[in-house]
């Protein structure tokens, strides 16, 4: 029997519900639902090229195969010791990593179950973000450390602290690696310019420092580059081009209930998303950064138009809160 045609979106939600469910982004539709019985399910990530979905639980990772009618996961990678709390691909799909609560940063080759690097943050690691360069991780923690993880000298380069015994709760880093956000547990952002004297991440030349929000920032997101227009939808006007090649955006998610869309330019803020009535713990840029899908703890997720500022779409289906959320809109990686 022939499989049935996979979405050309791939949007995915779970959280404490022991749930996983897929949802068709325009309509709303829950189309699959996935039982996660171990544990809650802290964050999500799809592979490049859309094969499959990745869920960090405690402590456990499972992957499961996204076209499959199977609700059995097709690997399961074990050696974590407390909650999975970061989670991504290397850009080809060839390796994953994570961070945990139990302090460590692992490197997993996709087609082995073993963990194939580790490496010792020494406090609950809350964020871990791949360099564009795919060479260097960075990692953020409980105790308020940011680290550098040099995946070539497999070491780690660098070492920073925003701010002494403030939770760094999330990473982001620009397209081009021009630029790092740290948001911590005081609502704050921390801006560091990137100098590219070499081909590693040495040297965070600070740029701005920004008070988002009064309660913590569970997520901080850069918006993508923005790529070939013809990504765009052809209801997509001229001005709205301009208006996104003009700007870059920054996402931050927040215990007020509230998202807020950043000018990255000056840090000025653009708009407040409300519409959430709890906690926002996790966001996710389209791919041309047009649109934001958003998780909360209210048990729904919602799709935003960064320009308008508009909720779009509510998926409601969970029943306890919505943790994480993953979305995957544009086209695979080309075989070479």
């Amino acid at each position: 029997m022939s499989q049935p045609q996979q979405p050309t979106v791939i949007l995915a939600t779970a959280g404490y519900d022991h749930t996983i469910r897929f949802w068709e982004a325009d309509s709303g539709r829950c189309y699959r639902t996935l039982q996660y019985p171990d544990s809650q399910v802290n964050r999500l990530e799809i592979t490049p090229d859309k094969k499959y979905l990745a869920a960090a639980g405690n402590p456990h990772i499972r992957l499961f195969d996204i076209n499959s009618s199977s609700p059995q996961p097709v690997m399961t990678y074990d050696s974590h010791t407390n909650n999975v709390t970061a989670l991504g691909f290397q850009c080809d799909g060839n390796w994953m990593y994570t961070g945990s609560e139990d302090g460590t940063v692992k490197i997993w080759d996709l087609r082995a179950p073993g963990c194939q690097r580790e490496y010792e943050s020494r406090a609950a690691v809350n964020t871990v973000i791949l360099h564009p360069n795919q060479t260097e991780l960075i990692s953020g923690d409980q105790n308020g450390n940011i680290r550098v993880w040099d995946l070539t000298a497999n070491s780690c380069s660098c070492e920073l602290v925003p701010e002494v015994d403030t939770a760094v709760r999330s990473l982001t880093v620009m397209w081009d690696g021009s630029l790092v956000v740290a948001a911590n547990n005081n609502g704050t952002c921390y801006v560091w310019r990137l100098q590219r004297g070499t081909q590693t991440m040495t040297n965070f030349e600070p740029l701005h420092k920004l008070q988002a929000h009064d309660g913590y920032i569970l997520k901080c997101l850069l918006s993508p580059e923005f790529g070939d227009p013809n990504r765009l939808s052809s209801s997509a006007s001229l001005e709205f081009f301009i208006h996104f090649i003009d700007y870059r955006y920054m996402a931050t998610a927040s215990s007020d209930g509230t998202v807020k869309i950043w000018n990255v330019d000056d840090f000025s803020l653009e708009r407040t998303l409300v519409g959430h009535k709890r906690w926002v713990w996790d966001c996710v840029f389209s791919v041309e950064g047009a649109y934001l899908i958003t998780a909360s703890s209210d048990t729904t997720a919602r799709l935003w138009g960064v320009g308008t500022g508009e909720s779009i779409q509510v998926y409601q289906g969970h029943h306890k809160a919505v943790v994480c959320c993953a979305l995957h809109d544009g086209a695979e990686p080309s075989a070479t």
